[in-house]
């Protein structure tokens, strides 16, 4: 799955969420920059993900997750 892929997925997620469409992602994207996500969402929000994805996120995966960048990187190195 290539990026792309990965973030219309991960986009999906959110808006599922979210239930709205009022923000664009991108690698810098942080939580600050999105309207309603906060620290509730946000474990939604990777519930969903994980979910969609087939995954699981360790702590330390979580931890070291800043940004949509850090987020596909994680997502990529679980589909390995």
């Amino acid at each position: 799955m290539n990026e792309e892929d990965i973030k219309l997925k991960i986009r999906a997620a959110f808006v599922k969420v979210l239930e709205h469409e009022n923000f664009v992602l991108n690698n810098d994207t942080t939580a600050n920059d999105v309207e309603d996500w906060g620290s509730v969402t946000h474990m939604m929000i990777i519930t969903e993900i994980e979910q969609d994805f087939n995954i699981k996120f360790k702590l330390m995966d979580l931890m070291n997750m800043n940004n949509i960048g850090d987020l596909i990187k994680a997502i990529q190195s679980k589909l390995i």
